[in-house]
């Protein structure tokens, strides 16, 4: 707690804070200013809870000074002054730090009125979230919301502590920048002072930092604000914050040990973590084969188990339909893939709790047709209710693939493979949270590795960057990369294309099922990044048009360099144990985008349009 114990902090307004007085000071005389939280009447005396940033402490009013109050009632949110003894309370609020005193007040000063609030500044505020963002600098007086900027605050301070003991520099880098749309939409500014041509707002200072390490800063670090103009959810803004790092004269492994320590170090400074244990790793095939996508939840098991699928493990097909196949069962016979989860000690689950798991699973936002069951009885008998097709030795078979135990409950989905593999995902987290699996007081670390390089664009026949066109490939691939043509002469084939199989050099740190970081070991050969640029699509020439500055650095001695991103933003909610990055954002935007509270975004006046050369067409 910031207390105002430097003589140089008090001021001519107050010698304390309320969340500073205890009964060490009773009988002190003191000034203490804030606003006025709940007012409480007693015949011929009146208590005020007095709130400021770090506290609340209690004033009590007597005979004399209550008469100006009943000639000049005081309301909610008035800014009050106040001088007076500290004394000892004789109801005393164990709730409290300043529980054991109150203030018996000499004289106070209304140093500004408030009209009515439209809800209550109180934890258990009366405010719905429209309300209160269109209000939010009320909403930011509310402890809940402080203890959330605090928390913000304290998770900056712990990453720059580290990071300037490990020799990284801060570096400011342009937010006015060129526009080069090769992943999300650019929010564009357009010049006034060069028509007809706009700036961009980075996305990220990618390609700045990468210059640096060209520069010879070979640790760079920035807790940076970027923009994307995305379709917006409770998990993503407009405008994020990042701790943006990049280190020259290392490889993967370093990366990872660097910032590993970082995560740790901000887990103990921030929450009294000491996360002692080494953080795992595992590879992005392993995390779809066995969860379903790349950033799993491993604060728990129930892995996915394939009954049949097209999907690929180091390039083996792991299951091949033989439990399952010449059943007559169409729904999996005729699906691409079958994938199932064995929910621990659910057997006993009702006709009506799986019906409602059913109901989920078709819901639009999972998109299955179905569900099936299997029934793993504590007495070792099995029921399905795929009964007429699989007798109880082919259920126990699937039983024993699934890594099912008696009193498990096997649940199965079938379909498209990309889409049955995210459904089973959603499942089984869905399932995680019900039975209490994720637990918010758990911190769980992973790092992911060895993604694809490349995705494949069908729309528009070529590869794109997994990550970013600054990615360099793992370095047993990058003679795959720079010996082989990308084109893709036959789309229907293009998993047989070389480049199907190179891997990134990439890294992403999840912790919890989300993920909290990301980065890569850079491209820093001219050669290899032009030959990047052909395989996403690029001509020679749109490439210098759009990285020229960065191929002609990269001609200067430019230093072996790879960094890492974390998301400020998500990573302050999951210490903090929200699910929404918002509640950590001192003035978030909405789901749609917008700042209720300023209006904005809004329209421009004639006269600021035609000074930026811009005629609108809006129908």
């Amino acid at each position: 707690m910031l207390l105002l114990k430097n003589e140089k902090l008090r001021s001519m307004y107050r010698t304390h804070t309320c969340g500073e007085l205890r009964s060490t000071n009773i009988n002190q005389e003191i000034t203490l200013a804030g606003w006025v939280q709940t007012i409480r009447k007693f015949g011929s005396i009146t208590f005020i809870d007095l709130r400021d940033r770090y506290g609340i402490t209690q004033l009590l009013i007597g005979e004399e000074l209550n008469a100006l109050l009943n000639e000049n009632p005081l309301g909610r949110e008035f800014v009050l002054q106040v001088k007076g003894i500290v004394s000892e309370r004789s109801s005393k609020n164990a709730n409290i730090p300043t529980g054991d005193i109150e203030i018996k007040v000499k004289s106070f000063s209304v140093l500004n009125k408030s009209i009515t609030p439209p809800f209550t500044v109180q934890d258990d505020t009366d405010g719905g979230d429209d309300l209160r963002m269109k209000f939010r600098y009320l909403d930011l007086r509310r402890n809940e919301v402080k203890k959330n900027l605090e928390l913000r605050y304290s998770v900056n301070r712990a990453a720059r502590n580290y990071l300037h003991e490990n020799n990284f520099m801060d570096i400011e880098t342009p937010f006015l920048i060129k526009s080069t749309p090769e992943g999300a939409r650019d929010f564009v500014v357009p010049s006034r002072m060069n028509a007809g041509q706009f700036y961009a707002l980075p996305q990220s200072p990618q390609t700045f930092k990468q210059l640096l390490m060209v520069s010879g800063y070979d640790r760079y670090y920035q807790i940076v604000k970027c923009f994307r103009d995305e379709d917006l959810r409770a998990d993503r803004q407009p405008e994020f914050t990042q701790i943006d790092c990049e280190m020259s004269f290392v490889e993967q492994e370093d990366i990872l040990n660097m910032f590993e320590g970082m995560i740790k170090s901000i887990f103990k400074q921030v929450k009294g973590i000491d996360y002692a244990e080494k953080v795992g790793r595992m590879t992005w095939e392993d995390a779809m084969w066995n969860y379903g996508n790349d950033k799993p939840d491993i604060r728990f098991d129930m892995k996915i188990a394939n009954l049949k699928s097209a999907f690929k493990k180091d390039g083996e097909i792991i299951a091949t339909g033989e439990l399952i196949n010449g059943a007559g069962f169409g729904v999996f016979d005729n699906a691409e893939t079958v994938v199932a989860i064995a929910v621990p000690n659910c057997s006993e689950y009702t006709r009506k709790q799986i019906d409602e798991l059913t109901d989920w699973v078709k819901r639009p936002q999972v998109g299955m047709n179905g569900m099936v069951n299997i029934k793993c009885n504590v007495d070792g008998s099995f029921k399905s209710s795929v009964d007429k097709f699989y007798d109880e030795e082919k259920l126990k078979a699937i039983a024993s693939f699934a890594n099912a135990k008696a009193g498990d409950l096997i649940l199965i989905l079938a379909g498209t493979e990309e889409r049955t593999r995210k459904a089973i995902s959603d499942l089984r987290l869905e399932l995680g949270q019900r039975l209490g699996f994720r637990k918010k007081d758990e911190l769980k670390l992973l790092w992911v590795l060895d993604f694809p390089l490349f995705e494949y664009a069908e729309e528009d026949n070529r590869w794109v960057a997994r990550h970013h066109p600054f990615t360099a490939p793992k370095p047993d691939h990058i003679s795959v990369m720079i010996d082989n043509d990308p084109l893709i002469e036959n789309a229907a084939e293009y998993l047989k294309h070389p480049y199907a199989n190179i891997k990134a050099n990439a890294y992403d740190m999840v912790l919890n099922g989300n993920e909290i970081g990301g980065g890569s070991i850079r491209i820093f050969q001219r050669e290899l990044q032009e030959k990047m640029f052909t395989a996403l699509g690029m001509s020679k020439e749109e490439a210098l048009h759009k990285f020229g500055f960065l191929l002609g650095a990269f001609e200067y001695g430019a230093p072996p360099h790879g960094g890492i991103a974390f998301g400020f933003d998500r990573l302050c909610s999951i210490l903090g144990g929200s699910e929404s990055i918002r509640d950590f954002i001192a003035f978030p935007k909405n789901n749609s985008g917008r700042d209720v509270m300023l209006d904005a975004p809004s329209t421009i006046d004639e006269k600021q349009l035609k000074e930026l050369s811009i005629q609108l067409n809006v129908q």
